[in-house]
């Protein structure tokens, strides 16, 4: 009890961080049914941002948003390009991958399925699609289901080999069964890699075109194109295997690489830390790199965004629970070259408050709008991100949920 009480006299005293004020942007309700999106965020090589949703039940689309114009238009029906139309949990209810572009500029991205309701059956769902928005054609294709009642939760291209690399997901729980495979682009054919185990994997190729795929207990699996040979590899962290607390059950372990892939950057969801791996390496040797938030910052965080930006600076959103006048939304940064450990750039909030209607004809809250509190100072709070990226002229934009929004961070901003 005594414990209880100084925990919350101390969370009462933390003061609140200064603001870092977003302009946001609505994204169009009728492309999803509970305002969400997941991690599908990307910025293509024509500079725009292309967006998955989840409409549950029914659908999934892939938005397009310009940002010199603010404009948003949908460039693929998942439905109409696949040419189903299951609905319930037979639905491909959602484009939750990690967008990805390919050197042509293509947007590769998958299908996956929603949540049972009430006596629906798993077996219901046939599962996802791997596919492609191409901008410069509007054309949109697809390569067929990857694994029979498995979503897609990942797809990384490597056009210049001829393939894409696949992880499923079979959300199931303790343990979702995630096939690593290899897709030829030419072919349509995939190879089954086998199952890694960890749930919401993110692919990554390294300087070499060798693709990686974590696996559940701290291990990597490495594939090498060249020799059509896999691997699981045992990285350290800080001199010592990778394991607990590192790889910890049930987290989402989000990695991006630098530039020129030599460098892999990763985050897990609870673990208030950046770390850093040498792909050169073997197997790859990890750092911690320092915590996302302060020493001694009160609370938990939840870490779902991390993206490496064009010139290789390291962004990460990252919401603290359990604070007073939270959940609070932070923007953090590292830039190798010129921090030394992870930089808080503050909390964020809404510039632009008015940006889209938060009650009905009625005056009563719109459903699924709730996670953009308005704080006692009168500012809107984002605390639910789940997609950050950077365009190649410097702003960040984050990607929040309930209600879908984008919220964009100028280059000043983020380089003050």
């Amino acid at each position: 009890m005594l414990q209880a009480l100084l925990t919350l006299l101390a969370l009462s005293a933390d003061p609140a961080p200064p603001w870092l004020l977003a302009e946001a942007f609505k994204l169009p309700s009728q492309y999803t049914n509970q305002e969400s999106g997941y991690f599908a965020l990307v910025a293509g090589l024509n500079d725009r941002l292309y967006i998955g949703t989840a409409k549950y039940g029914e659908n999934a689309y892939l938005l397009e948003f310009d940002p010199r114009t603010n404009k948003v238009r949908m460039v693929l029906d998942v439905n109409e390009v696949t040419k189903l139309s299951g609905r319930g949990f037979a639905a491909q209810a959602k484009i939750h991958t990690r967008n990805h572009v390919g050197a042509s500029g293509k947007i590769y991205v998958g299908s996956k399925q929603g949540y049972p309701e009430k006596g629906e059956e798993r077996c219901l769902y046939p599962g996802g699609f791997v596919l492609t928005h191409d901008p410069k054609t509007g054309q949109n294709e697809t390569f067929g289901i990857a694994k029979a009642q498995h979503g897609i939760i990942s797809v990384m291209p490597d056009e210049e080999r001829g393939v894409a690399y696949i992880s499923t997901c079979s959300d199931d729980r303790p343990i979702d069964h995630t096939h690593f495979m290899v897709l030829d682009l030419k072919t349509k054919k995939y190879v089954d890699l086998g199952d890694m185990e960890q749930a919401y994997a993110f692919i990554v190729l390294d300087h070499l075109g060798r693709a990686y795929h974590p696996v559940r207990g701290g291990r990597m699996a490495r594939y090498d194109p060249r020799t059509q040979k896999l691997v699981q590899l045992r990285p350290t962290v800080d001199g010592k295997p990778a394991g607990l607390p590192f790889s910890k059950e049930g987290c989402i372990l989000n990695w991006d690489t630098s530039p020129d892939r030599k460098t892999l950057w990763a985050v897990e969801m609870t673990t208030n830390a950046l770390y850093r791996f040498d792909l050169t390496s073997d197997p790859p040797a990890g750092v911690t790199v320092g915590p996302l938030l302060v020493p001694g910052a009160k609370g938990r965080t939840d870490c779902r965004c991390l993206c490496v930006g064009p010139e290789g600076t390291v962004w990460a959103a990252v919401t603290v629970h359990g604070v007073v006048d939270g959940p609070r939304l932070h923007l953090v940064r590292f830039d190798p070259k010129v921090d030394k450990q992870p930089r808080d750039l503050g909390r964020v909030g809404v510039a632009n408050p008015d940006f889209t209607s938060f009650v009905d004809d009625k005056g009563q809250p719109k459903p699924w709008h709730h996670t953009m509190p308005v704080t006692k100072d009168g500012t809107r709070s984002p605390w639910q991100p789940m997609g950050i990226c950077q365009t190649r002229e410097g702003t960040v934009w984050i990607k929040t949920i309930a209600p879908y929004t984008l919220l964009k961070l100028t280059r000043d901003q983020v380089r003050k």
